[in-house]
């Protein structure tokens, strides 16, 4: 079947996780809607995604979701060049009910549809606010970090051709992702799910030198050493940072606190992370912050260290994580010592949605990349 370009618009929908959302962007570059339906009250008292709620949540989400977005964009469906969506990574279940529902509505409007990795989205979120912007962040190659709850990847980013993107794993976290980390340590302290906004709102109240974290050099695993085209690797570990949190708590006898600290959280529903600094002593604070000061700094160190190895014109900065103002703070500061461009998305687009994803997509639209019709849900899926 033969596909023909008339307003360079498509639908993007995401469903990887726990965020059933929805976007029409234009030419990759501009976003007419942006809708999301979040599940983070459903899952907050089980202190993490459970997949078959998520699942449960998509089917009864993705419909509505869709109607929202094609509402605010102000088109029709009919004008619609394609329909993308979230192949992978992510959780099986709610992947799929964004895919079947993708499917068949690109099947019943006769449109191509293209399927989007997860990562390539978060990367496509900052390249299409930042060059709306004009940012020279943009020029390739470009180094990304993509973190998240569920990631923490260094990716060299530069295009094949006039529109293919391609990309190099550079680095990854061998155990626990950046996000993970602090949604643990946030429930280690009684505070609120998801951790990441807790912990940075309450950082800033505490001394960041209060507990000195170390992260030690991560021996390459044996399929690493083996692989030619590895090359150098930048990789993370957050698992030690997490069992020394806890080793802390233990040690300073700060289990009775933080239990008293999460019923005095729950008594006050709609209490902003930073309004719960007087319910946290000066030795909580001070963890906190000095949690938060060392994630952000072994961020910082292997992202940079990277930029220079593969000498990449910009650095960019996607996922959950990226919404932390320590972390983009510190990140810009370097960036400017250094001379090299630093692109976040914004708040809006840092979290899970679908414009990133209509905004990837748009490349392997230009370039004839269409899903085949046995296309399914990739948990797995890498990139790069």
């Amino acid at each position: 079947m033969g596909f023909v370009k008339n307003n360079g618009l498509i639908l993007g929908i995401e469903s990887s996780c726990d965020e059933t959302a929805a976007a029409v962007v234009r030419a990759g570059g501009e976003a007419l809607s942006n809708v999301v339906a979040s599940q983070i009250v459903l899952h907050q008292d089980y202190g993490g995604v459970v997949p078959e709620l998520a699942a449960r949540e998509h089917l009864r989400n993705v419909v509505p979701v869709v109607r929202a977005a094609m509402e605010q964009s102000g088109v029709r469906f009919s004008d619609l060049d394609a329909v993308a969506v979230t192949e992978g990574p992510g959780l099986a279940g709610a992947l799929q009910v964004g895919i079947l529902y993708a499917k068949a509505l690109a099947f019943g409007l006769g449109k191509p549809l293209i399927a989007v990795n997860h990562l390539e989205g978060h990367i496509h979120a900052v390249v299409m606010e930042a060059r709306q912007r004009g940012d020279s962040a943009m020029e390739l190659p470009l180094l990304a970090l993509v973190v998240s709850g569920g990631h923490t990847h260094l990716y060299l980013a530069s295009e094949s051709g006039q529109t293919t993107w391609q990309y190099r794993n550079v680095g990854r976290t061998v155990d626990d992702a950046a996000g993970e980390a602090y949604d643990k340590v946030a429930k280690l302290l009684g505070l609120g799910y998801p951790g990441g906004p807790w912990l940075d709102g309450l950082a800033p109240f505490g001394d960041p030198k209060a507990v000195p974290f170390q992260f030690h050099a991560i021996q390459r695993r044996e399929d690493d050493r083996r692989d030619a085209d590895a090359g150098a690797r930048f990789d993370f570990s957050f698992s030690g940072i997490k069992s020394a949190v806890l080793r802390y708590v233990k040690s300073e006898g700060m289990q009775e606190a933080a239990v008293a600290r999460a019923n005095a959280i729950a008594a006050h529903p709609g209490l902003k992370p930073a309004d719960a600094a007087s319910f946290c002593d000066p030795k909580a604070l001070g963890l906190i912050a000095s949690f938060q000061s060392a994630v952000v700094g072994v961020l910082m160190k292997q992202t940079f260290a990277a930029a220079e190895a593969f000498g990449a014109r910009g650095v960019l900065v996607s996922g959950g994580v990226a919404a932390n103002r320590e972390l983009r703070r510190r990140f810009l500061a370097e960036g400017a010592r250094r001379g090299l461009p630093v692109a976040f998305p914004s708040m809006a687009l840092s979290t899970d949605n679908a414009a990133m994803i209509a905004a990837a997509a748009w490349p392997k639209f230009l370039a004839g990349e269409f899903a085949s019709e046995g296309m399914s849900a990739a948990p797995q899926l890498r990139l790069g």
